[in-house]
């Protein structure tokens, strides 16, 4: 950006004007350099930030529930909330962000996401911390893709654009490892507002440094309203059928049903839809959706489930329970670069199968888990089903992008983000539902689901492996 006028020399500058004639005029003053560096760190702090909010929260929630009531179904609201209006946004602020440009865009989304941050650590009951957590959602989904265009318009050589790519893939990959026990360190050390009150100084830094980024260009970029519209009320209506009970629920899944229908109609019509029917009718496209939700599910369910299970059932505190996960979610950044290299050396198919399988087996071995079952077991125990899944899910992005044609990628990879939030928050309303009637006989019920999911989306994975993608 622009700076005021300085001297080159370390003359005053009244003692230049008398030496310069007065007709002459001065030069303008040269524009800071951009720092691709500096513009990286902005991106890397605004995506960590958005990821750490999707894991931090979970630690915190028996906090949450006794400062502020609710019970389960609020419980669930606090996570959804936030997950939900990330991924339904995230199918149109890929546009968004290029129609404001990139430096524009994310700028608005962390300002807002550092306030929406400040009215959850404010929150004086729960149906304001969710409100404020879904304005964070919001701004999340503006962020993600804006993050990632910052990148690359930092880096416009391809090499070095890789690597900083995969900085700041790394960067999301940390936070979400250091999610919980994040969570279980603030909560313990300070309050549940805590995890909130921390994004205040890490949002301004991501400003600051956004300063010495050069500013982005406006791009055209159709944007699809009534899809978009419908999107967020089938999701919504959806994720409130799950988690409530009631004749309000039959409401909602008619209202979910028939949001859905229009949203299907209206993608059919449009020129530009932000999901075009298309996409699916390549089946490595339907598979990788698939079986990046059931991942999902399984993950983020899985997260939910213990954080409860570890202080409500076994009266762990938050940061022993938050520590408890650290094994669980350091694995993750590593093992996505073994992905990488097991698919670079021997194709897809092997990471693809052997990660889904092994999240059914960790799956498996997480019934055994009861009252009595100590604390190391517990955290060794969830190892296996992390590792699946953290050799799953680069497998299945790389076999998504390759089936669509280059101009669909970002597209194909924000329907493919976009499902797994969705899941994600899904996942956490019907295991939050089946836990309500005892907490063993729930959780056992929530890994089954999980477990059978993986089952079918890896008897697909198996069926697709090898086969040539055919392209839309």
């Amino acid at each position: 950006m622009p700076t005021e006028p300085t001297l080159t020399d370390s003359q005053p500058a009244v003692s230049r004007a008398e030496l310069e004639p007065a007709s002459a005029p001065h030069p303008p003053a040269p524009a800071r350099a951009p720092v691709p560096a500096l513009t990286l760190a902005a991106a890397m702090l605004g995506s960590a930030l958005i990821t750490l909010d999707a894991t931090v929260v979970n630690v915190a929630l028996p906090a949450i529930g006794s400062s502020l009531g609710g019970g389960m179904s609020g419980l669930q609201w606090v996570v959804d909330a936030y997950t939900v209006a990330l991924a339904a946004l995230m199918l149109s602020t890929g546009a968004f962000s290029d129609r404001a440009g990139a430096s524009r865009a994310y700028a608005l989304g962390v300002a807002v996401f550092t306030l929406a941050s400040a009215a959850c650590g404010l929150a004086p009951g729960l149906a304001t911390l969710i409100a404020a957590r879904v304005v964070q959602g919001v701004a999340a989904a503006v962020v993600l893709p804006a993050s990632l265009a910052l990148v690359r318009q930092a880096y416009p050589d391809p090499g070095r654009r890789g690597r900083a790519v995969a900085a700041w893939a790394a960067g999301g990959s940390t936070a979400l490892a250091l999610g919980p026990v994040a969570g279980g360190a603030l909560t313990t050390v300070w309050d549940w507002r805590g995890i909130f009150f921390v994004n205040l100084p890490l949002g301004a830094a991501a400003l600051v440094l956004l300063l010495r980024a050069p500013r982005s260009e406006r791009r055209p970029a159709p944007l699809d309203l009534p899809g978009q519209a419908t999107a967020v009320i089938a999701l919504t209506a959806l994720t409130f059928a799950v988690i409530e009970d009631g004749t309000t629920s039959a409401a909602a899944w008619a209202v979910a049903v028939a949001a859905a229908a229009l949203f299907v109609r209206i993608e059919s019509r449009q020129p530009h839809p932000v999901v075009p029917p298309g996409l699916f009718r390549d089946r490595a496209v339907r598979v990788a959706v698939a079986a990046g939700a059931a991942c999902s599910v399984a993950f983020y369910g899985t997260i939910f489930l213990f954080s409860l299970f570890l202080q409500q059932v076994q009266g762990r505190s938050a940061l022993y329970a938050g520590l408890l996960f650290l094994p669980m979610t350091g694995v993750i950044p590593v093992t996505n670069v073994v992905a990488g290299k097991l698919a670079g050396r021997h194709g897809p198919r092997l990471p693809l199968l052997l990660g889904q399988a092994l999240a059914v087996a960790g799956l498996a071995a997480l019934f055994g888990v009861g009252p009595r079952t100590p604390a190391a077991v517990v955290a060794l125990l969830l190892v296996p089903m992390a590792l699946g899944v953290a050799l799953s899910i680069p497998t299945l992005t790389a076999v998504m992008l390759d089936a669509v044609p280059a101009e669909r990628a970002g597209l194909a990879a924000g329907v493919l983000n976009s499902a797994r939030q969705v899941s994600g928050g899904l996942g956490i309303a019907v295991f939050g539902a089946l836990v309500p009637g005892g907490f063993a006989a729930g959780m056992r019920a929530s890994l089954s689901v999980a477990a059978a999911l993986l089952t079918l989306t890896l008897w697909l994975s198996f069926r697709l492996a090898g086969r040539p993608a055919t392209r839309a």
